[in-house]
């Protein structure tokens, strides 16, 4: 895992990257959020590839427990990946939902990353 920094409006933005899953549970999530806390940054972008698949079934509740857990502790996420074919209403409407506030988006590039984290 590699953490790219990228600033925005004086403040600074962890990429995550790598070609694994970084993100199997809420543990996961926390202790990502730790140590990219630690290290001076509020705002993350994580892509989709690294979370879990089980994240984005809502059934098993693992997406609200971990998004809580960025929302509590007022870290900024972007998710970035192809939501485009997900066949879920219920993960559309909550991907919609997110993409509304400010403080969780799903968003398709990194682009559109950066200029969400910057408002």
């Amino acid at each position: 895992m590699h953490i790219q920094s990228h600033k925005i409006n004086e403040k600074a933005v962890a990429e995550i990257i790598s070609d694994k899953i970084i993100i199997q549970n809420a543990e996961d999530a926390l202790d990502l959020m730790g140590n990219v806390y630690y290290q001076g940054f509020d705002k993350m972008i994580i892509h989709q590839k690294n979370i879990t698949p089980d994240f984005f079934d809502l059934k098993n509740k693992m997406a609200g427990e971990i998004l809580q857990k960025f929302s509590n502790y007022r870290v900024s996420l972007v998710i970035i990946g192809d939501f485009s074919g997900l066949e879920s209403k219920s993960l559309n409407d909550f991907i919609y939902e997110s993409n509304k506030g400010k403080h969780v988006n799903f968003l398709a590039s990194l682009d559109e990353a950066l200029n969400a984290l910057s408002r």
